[in-house]
């Protein structure tokens, strides 16, 4: 039985998120609460705007020492969406120096993109760039709905698991063992992005 447990500081889009996964799971919830973030089998990290304001408020919302326990020693499905992906980062450059969650080693740096209007908005491919729990085979480089100014840049390329082109081919989804992140919104990205969370959901 699947159990979605997403966190909420106060910078994602929660309520948009809480509805893709109730199509899919057998029960999800929006809880910082250490006993929920236990007892549930996937754990969602969702995010939006500047890298610095959501580790500030991550920080102060949420337990961040029993959820690392949870998802890097226990190794609990987690799933980092938008800023929520970026915060895995070692650091963050978004209007200052930030350090993040260091659980990816890498940094958070902005797009170059000289010719092209920032920020990223709309929809744009994904394209696989080596097998993934989230990805199919079959996959056509699928589109999905991105806002963002700033990409994850992993210190190791063999974390990228799919990227696209916006100015510059950038990093636009990761695993790390049980750790996945994702640049695009796939609460906003309709079949695309439901058939992702299916994926994550059955990932174990």
């Amino acid at each position: 039985m699947s159990c979605v447990c997403i966190l909420d500081y106060g910078s994602g889009n929660v309520k948009s998120v809480f509805n893709l996964f109730a199509a899919i799971a057998d029960r999800v919830l929006v809880s910082n609460n250490p006993d929920d973030i236990e007892s549930a089998t996937h754990i969602v990290l969702p995010g939006v705007g500047a890298f610095g304001a959501a580790m500030r408020k991550m920080s102060e919302a949420l337990p961040l020492d029993f959820l690392e326990r949870v998802v890097l020693r226990r190794r609990r499905p987690f799933l980092g969406i938008c800023v929520g992906m970026q915060v895995l980062a070692t650091r963050g450059l978004e209007f200052g120096d930030f350090e993040g969650l260091g659980w990816i080693d890498g940094s958070v740096e902005p797009l170059h993109c000289p010719h092209q209007p920032l920020p990223h908005v709309g929809w744009n491919n994904a394209t696989p760039s080596r097998p993934s729990p989230l990805f199919s085979c079959s996959d056509t480089d699928p589109d999905f709905y991105f806002v963002h100014s700033y990409a994850m840049r992993p210190a190791d390329p063999g974390a990228v698991t799919a990227t696209t082109h916006y100015g510059e081919e950038f990093c636009c989804a990761i695993q790390q063992d049980n750790l996945f992140g994702v640049q695009f919104h796939p609460e906003k990205s309709q079949r695309a992005g439901v058939e992702l969370a299916k994926r994550f959901v059955a990932y174990s």
